[in-house]
């Protein structure tokens, strides 16, 4: 039995999900929180809520084989589904798919500003259609049991007040949706690129602490240019969650003081050694899988920043894994060129 259908199993047997802590968690981010770099998140920290990268309604509904969008491994638990889309039957079909997949939370953004999702009524554009929003919450939760959650911004374009912000959540709010997790940061729609609307626009953290004491009722989290767990710590002072992007892709080893910092239990890994060995069960298996070394281990490139040949690594893996034949004793040869033990932290 393959791991999706132990997850169909799980949950037509009716096993009760435990409820959902989202202190802290990785960030959908597009061509990086693939599978197999949420299975090597698992090996790093057993608390994070992961999200996958934003599946589109119509990839769901209309692409083939479905395992290629939404198939995943059983340790990544706990695991939200992030979609995309804005028409409410299809949101409300695809939520239900999700529930029937495993997935312990399905998410709607409403942030992503890209000119190829916003022409689809996808992404940050819907946030000058909180109706709209609201109407495919309706339908999604009226279908699931699990959690229907919204990630946004603060804004988009001219919206530059609370009032902007606060009117967008109340709205959704008050269609059922309790969750929402706010990238500290608008979105201009016009004038700047997908990568310069993650750097450009300001952020605006107070906002979003100013959402949380007008709406306490609400589970509100924030993310956007969070880098560290005391910055972390800091924000869960204002908000009740927060959430980590590029940082923990990039400086993976990030990962590994969550559980201990965040959540006062001892992770999984107590080196970067441990963790990459951790992993190498689950390279063989995708490898027997018919994956690509290098589509697997592109995620831990930045592992060992810091430490002693660190960037051997890196080259060894870049220059090697995408050969025929790569495997794990080219994984192996990669580890013997580091130093961990020399590491800067």
């Amino acid at each position: 039995m393959n791991d999706t259908t132990t997850a169909q199993t799980r949950m037509k047997s009716g096993i009760a999900r435990p409820e959902l802590d989202r202190t802290f968690s990785v960030a959908p981010m597009m061509d990086w929180t693939t599978r197999d770099y949420r299975a090597f998140a698992r090996t790093l920290t057993r608390r994070a809520l992961l999200y996958t990268e934003m599946v589109t309604t119509g990839a769901i509904l209309h692409g083939t084989p479905r395992e290629r969008f939404l198939g995943y491994s059983e340790v990544e638990h706990p695991l939200a589904l992030q979609l995309g889309g804005s028409d409410a039957g299809e949101l409300a079909e695809c939520a239900a798919i999700a529930e029937a997949w495993g997935y312990d939370e399905v998410n709607l953004n409403v942030g992503c500003p890209s000119d190829r999702v916003q022409n689809n009524m996808i992404g940050a554009c819907l946030m000058g259609y909180p109706e709209k929003v609201a109407e495919a919450v309706r339908a999604m939760q009226a279908e699931v049991s699990i959690p229907v959650t919204v990630k946004c911004r603060i804004g988009i374009d001219d919206q530059d007040e609370d009032a902007d912000l606060e009117r967008f959540i109340s709205i959704v709010a008050d269609a059922g949706c309790e969750v929402f997790t706010v990238h500290a940061r608008k979105a201009w729609l016009q004038g700047l690129s997908p990568k310069q609307n993650r750097d450009v626009p300001p952020l605006n953290y107070p906002r979003v602490h100013r959402l949380k004491q007008s709406r306490p009722e609400l589970h509100i989290g924030i993310n956007g240019g969070i880098k560290t767990l005391a910055e972390c710590q800091a924000q869960l002072t204002h908000v009740d969650s927060v959430m980590v992007g590029r940082e923990a892709y990039q400086n993976p080893w990030l990962l590994a003081g969550v559980d201990e910092q965040l959540f006062g239990e001892q992770g999984p890994a107590a080196s970067r050694l441990d963790a990459a060995i951790a992993f190498r069960p689950y390279i063989q298996q995708r490898l027997d899988e018919g994956a690509k070394l290098n589509h697997i281990t592109r995620h831990l490139l930045g592992l060992f920043q810091g430490c002693p040949g660190g960037r051997r690594f890196r080259r060894h893996l870049s220059e090697h894994a995408h050969k025929e034949g790569a495997g794990l004793r080219l994984f192996d040869d990669a580890l013997s060129l580091v130093n961990e033990p020399e590491c800067v932290v």
